[in-house]
């Protein structure tokens, strides 16, 4: 999170442990395998929890419209 003061919590956990962020949020430990980690998150139904991955996605596709949207923006007052 760029220009935002973090902290990071790095903790130990078993399956069926969790992590709370706040009095909202809660992070699960499901499976522990070989091949990672799979959690659960729990949250507020209005706050957005998406893969870091895809945020990225989509943060780069929205910036692509408004870059097409100005283009052609531009191209029509000519």
């Amino acid at each position: 999170m760029k220009g935002i003061s973090t902290r990071v919590l790095v903790v130990s956990r078993k399956i069926g442990e969790r992590i709370l962020i706040g009095d909202e949020i809660a992070v699960t430990v499901i499976k522990v395998g070989s091949g990672g980690v799979r959690i659960g998150i729990e949250a507020p139904k209005e706050l957005p929890v998406v893969r870091e991955e895809l945020a990225i996605q989509l943060r780069e596709a929205e910036q692509l419209a408004i870059e097409s949207a100005q283009q052609l923006a531009r191209e029509s007052k000519s």
